[in-house]
């Protein structure tokens, strides 16, 4: 077991349930973030059930941490491994049937690290406060947050770089698990194309929508 986590193939399992599981938990994420629409009563009662099942809470945030460490290490030996296979680049290079997901699914990876800590630092622990912070009113924090223009931007820009993330990273992940074949038509992944896209534009419009006055 030890010399299969440690392969290629092994690394790529690891990144494709981890992936996986992450990409679950955001899709149950978006849909509790659109009850920001149906006004604060229902979204700060959803949010303090879920607060008054720490146990439950907390076994959540742990699996989640878990996979996060799992699949950021693995991206990183691969990518060790990648580069340690071709030390000289090449002379020229020109993408054949990549896409542009794929070619920057490492620099993206990088973008939604970073944007997560913001996120858990603004939205969970109330630690940056960009706009006043309240213990227990979620939808008054994304509404108040929202109406500042560079915070806007900032959640537009980390959702596209989620979205072209999980366009080829779910696919990725199939195929890593033998679940799909391959195919040089990057578009007939249709499921990894209809996950990235609800996910995307579920946290988009969020921001753009209360930016607007909508659900405010």
């Amino acid at each position: 077991m030890r010399t299969f986590i440690r392969s290629n193939l092994g690394l790529k399992a690891i990144m494709a349930v981890t992936g996986l599981i992450m990409v679950g938990y955001l899709l149950t994420h978006v849909a509790a973030n659109l009850l920001v629409f149906r006004g604060p009563a229902l979204i700060n009662k959803y949010s303090a059930v879920l607060h008054s099942q720490p146990a439950l809470l907390w076994t959540a945030r742990a699996v989640l941490i878990v996979s996060l460490i799992a699949h950021v290490w693995s991206a990183v030996v691969l990518t060790q491994r990648d580069r340690a296979a071709r030390p000289v680049g090449y002379g020229k290079w020109q993408p054949q049937v990549s896409t542009f997901a794929g070619r920057t699914i490492r620099w993206g990876g990088l973008v939604i690290l970073f944007f997560l800590v913001w996120h858990i630092l603004q939205f969970t622990t109330g630690t940056v406060q960009p706009a006043p912070f309240v213990e227990g009113d979620p939808h008054g924090n994304v509404v108040r947050a929202f109406q500042i223009p560079w915070v806007v931007a900032l959640y537009v820009v980390a959702m596209a770089a989620v979205g072209l993330h999980l366009f080829h990273g779910t696919w990725s992940a199939f195929r890593s698990l033998g679940l799909v074949k391959p195919s040089e038509h990057a578009l007939k992944h249709k499921t990894s194309l209809v996950v990235a896209g609800l996910v995307w534009l579920g946290f988009t419009i969020i921001p753009l929508a209360i930016f607007a006055g909508i659900g405010r």
